[in-house]
């Protein structure tokens, strides 16, 4: 079940990138985190009525962390970067979860480091690197500088995935996913609201395209594979459901050549060396 999801989760958020540059073609990166939200809290809002009694006082201030760093701020950096990086390119730093992941669980939640996690992690992170520096045309200092927002977004997602795994334990993945949500949700339209977004989708021509493609986003990549994702952790390791991440590049770079981006053979390298480094941060106790 937790390789099903991984794979599952892999093909939902290695195809996010896509759609954030798509919906980037009429909206801003602001007005897209904040739609992109917006639809997201909305899709799982009946669940969140429903079962907000399950969640408990203490529970609310984790709900609310999480709400903020696997969804909100994320949601703007990834939009603010894809400004300026080739969606392929935004994939495969998303990769960086799983170390950041392991990190912030060993300084702020006690979680043991052994030697064989950190070998899959460096292996992963290499074959990140072989992805990054293959010669794309997109691959230059200057747009690889906009990487540095999804390492922050990175950062703030082994945040969420420690507070998930070690704080909320006791809630359900669809009761976790909704909540979350609903704390984050009501900040991001109140923002879209003061932003152009409403005036585009009467008078911008093909803002309805591009909302349909950030509703996709929204409701798959962002409730749906956040369900999955609480899921995911409840049944493995805070380690090894990051590590889903090492397979999103693959899937990111596969929807860039069908959108005009080149892929060469140190591509394919680079998506070997990661599913090794997958392999091994399975395999480790």
């Amino acid at each position: 079940m937790a390789w099903f999801l991984v794979i599952i989760l892999a093909l939902i958020w290695g195809t996010s990138f896509i759609l954030i540059k798509k919906g980037l073609v009429v909206y801003s990166s602001d007005e897209l985190g904040a739609w992109r939200i917006t639809i997201a809290c909305l899709t799982l809002l009946p669940f969140a009525i429903k079962h907000i009694r399950q969640a408990e006082p203490r529970h609310w201030k984790f709900l609310l962390g999480s709400g903020l760093l696997g969804n909100l701020i994320p949601a703007f950096l990834f939009a603010y970067a894809e400004t300026r990086l080739a969606s392929g390119l935004a994939g495969v730093l998303n990769s960086l979860t799983a170390l950041f992941t392991l990190l912030v669980g060993a300084v702020f939640f006690h979680q043991s480091i052994t030697w064989m996690r950190m070998l899959g992690i460096l292996i992963g992170i290499v074959g990140t690197s072989v992805l990054i520096f293959s010669g794309g045309e997109n691959t230059n200092m200057e747009n690889t500088m906009y990487g540095l927002y999804i390492v922050l977004a990175c950062i703030c997602y082994g945040g969420s995935v420690n507070i998930i795994k070690h704080k909320l334990q006791g809630l359900k993945p669809f009761v976790m996913s909704s909540l979350a949500l609903l704390t984050v949700g009501p900040m991001a339209l109140i923002y879209l609201l003061t932003t152009d977004a409403l005036h585009k989708l009467q008078h911008t021509p093909g803002a309805w395209e591009a909302l349909m493609y950030i509703a996709i986003l929204a409701v798959f990549s962002t409730a749906v594979g956040l369900v999955l994702f609480n899921k995911l952790i409840h049944i493995s390791t805070t380690l090894f459901a990051s590590s889903s991440t090492y397979l999103i590049p693959i899937v990111a770079l596969m929807w860039g050549v069908l959108d005009g981006e080149s892929i060469h053979l140190w591509h394919y390298v680079g998506m070997v060396i990661i599913m090794v480094g997958v392999f091994i941060v399975n395999r480790a106790k």
